[in-house]
């Protein structure tokens, strides 16, 4: 894979309603050189989500002929459903860009298997359980069963933030934020540093 030797992958995890889509459409709003790794899926769109925008929409038949053609660097059965990062798209935009992966655990396994990419692994957590059960309600997008699901899900989640070169609690979503961005500037700047 051709990677401009100045940019870098940004990986961005935590267990669901911890903040970490919000916290990646920030970046990318406030850092042009930032592309979002579009990820394809199995679930349906959301009311506000548009294909090729948020995620590659696709059935679960069309999913498991792009596993066969090796077409992801990672993918994963999360909640019923299969995400995956196309190696194409990665490959394309990392030429001329940084990107960012918003990926759980399992995702971040299987890219950290290519030695080739340049990765910066961040874990996002809430302070503790209650909390993310009360996000989780809050932003209404899941019914009562899901929202226990994705409560239980977050005991094995947690247990992989050793994986991760940061972890960050998200109790204030602006001070993440602003926790997220000295990361990337620290990185941005080794990474120049290095090349000298």
């Amino acid at each position: 894979m051709p990677q401009d030797e100045e940019n870098i992958l940004l990986i961005l995890s935590s267990p669901s309603g911890a903040g970490k889509t919000t916290l990646s459409k920030k970046i990318q709003q406030k850092y042009y050189s930032f592309k979002i790794s579009v990820s394809h899926t199995t679930r349906s769109p959301r009311d506000n989500e548009v294909d090729g925008v948020d995620y590659y929409f696709v059935n679960k038949e069309k999913f498991q002929e792009l596993i066969e053609k090796k077409s992801f660097y990672e993918y994963a059965k999360i909640f019923e459903n299969f995400y995956g990062t196309s190696k194409k798209e990665v490959n394309s935009i990392i030429k001329t860009n940084d990107i960012l992966f918003d990926i759980d655990w399992q995702g971040t396994k299987q890219l950290t298997s290519f030695k080739n990419l340049r990765l910066v692994k961040i874990f996002l957590t809430t302070y503790d359980k209650e909390e993310l059960k009360k996000r989780l309600i809050k932003r209404n997008q899941n019914s009562s069963e899901e929202v226990e699901t994705r409560l239980k899900s977050f005991d094995k989640d947690i247990l992989h933030w050793n994986d991760y070169d940061y972890v960050l609690i998200n109790k204030n979503l602006e001070v993440c934020f602003k926790q997220i961005e000295k990361i990337i500037i620290t990185e941005k700047t080794n990474l120049t540093s290095s090349l000298i």
